[in-house]
């Protein structure tokens, strides 16, 4: 008899993604087995995916790791992540590491939580050579992407939600978001596998919390269910159209950038405003800008130095970046 289908499922999501990762490591060295990481927070969803990943790896030839991470948020935060690292070390995981992390300000607390995290891992898989590290985010998280991004108002890219693979290189690999939030729960369930619940997932205090426990059942109950579904659904349709828009932002960039680093505003009026939107962003970003920072309001701001120019003064934006309209040009400087 077959494994439970709840097991099976993600299983089959974690086999797929290492297919890939064996392909592309292939053309890269065929002498060392590729290394695969699993960030895990002791949740279900990364113990799930912990646990699917020590399965799959040995059949498939590959070395699979997990890393937690300890953001030294809550007391006791650094026993918690030394219990995840023992539970990843039963399931034959090596290496395993701790990684501390000390979260700063910048963005609010999710956001500078993220920020640090994102750069421990990336840390991590530097020092030892990983091909992947695997993030546990499941259906029920990209939904609840999108509507954030729908909430703040942002464009076709943040509704396009959390990619399958993103980072540099594609080093990180989503495999869960095809998968909903109670399979990988069920399937720590019947393996028998200890999950943590961790107590800021409930906490009405953070944004996505409010939206996960409130937002998202208030949304199926006065449309019915299928809201996660679809809202998925919409974030891989705007993926698309969004990296579209991008492949031609960047080809438009080359027309519309001098030598010196500054826009032409005739040639960018010119574009259509998504495109020339997208130019913008790219632009004010390479000067410094935080892209984590950098809301649609701050973009369509510097857009009207274009469309709707009265000789207002400069734009200042994230990471001390400032854009002001100089005669036919843009200039966009950092400091």
């Amino acid at each position: 008899m077959g494994p439970h289908p709840a097991v099976a499922a993600i299983r089959l999501a974690v086999r797929r993604v290492l297919h890939d990762v064996l392909t592309h490591h292939c053309t890269q060295d065929r002498h060392q087995p590729p290394l695969v990481l699993v960030a895990c927070s002791g949740g279900a969803d990364s113990m799930a995916l912990a646990s699917a990943l020590a399965f799959e790896a040995p059949k498939l030839g590959v070395r699979a790791g997990g890393v937690t991470i300890d953001h030294g948020l809550q007391e006791g935060s650094d026993l918690r992540a030394a219990e995840v690292a023992l539970r990843l070390r039963a399931l034959r995981l090596d290496p395993v590491e701790v990684v501390s992390v000390t979260v700063g300000r910048e963005g609010g607390p999710e956001a500078a939580a993220r920020d640090a995290r994102y750069a421990a891992l990336d840390a991590t898989a530097e020092r030892y050579g990983a091909s992947a590290v695997l993030l546990g985010h499941t259906r029920d998280d990209q939904a609840e992407t999108v509507l954030l991004g729908l909430a703040r108002g942002s464009g076709t890219r943040s509704l396009s939600g959390m990619a399958a693979t993103s980072g540099r290189g594609g080093r990180y690999r989503r495999p869960f978001l095809d998968v909903d939030r109670q399979t990988a729960r069920k399937a720590c369930l019947i393996q028998a596998l200890p999950v943590w619940d961790d107590p800021h997932n409930s906490d009405p205090a953070y944004t996505r919390s409010r939206l996960r426990h409130e937002g998202l059942p208030a949304l199926e109950k006065a449309l019915g269910k299928g809201v996660v579904e679809a809202l998925a659904r919409t974030a891989q349709l705007s993926r698309d159209d969004a990296d579209a828009l991008d492949a031609w932002a960047a080809d438009a960039e080359g027309t519309v950038l001098d030598e010196t680093g500054t826009l032409d505003v005739a040639a960018l009026f010119a574009l259509p405003p998504a495109v020339r939107r997208r130019v913008l962003r790219r632009a004010v970003i390479g000067a410094g800008a935080p892209a984590g920072s950098l809301f649609a309001r701050h973009i369509e701001e510097v857009d009207r130095l274009i469309t709707a120019w009265r000789g207002q003064g400069a734009i200042n934006l994230p990471g001390r970046v400032g854009v002001r309209r100089q005669g036919g040009r843009l200039v966009i400087r950092q400091g």
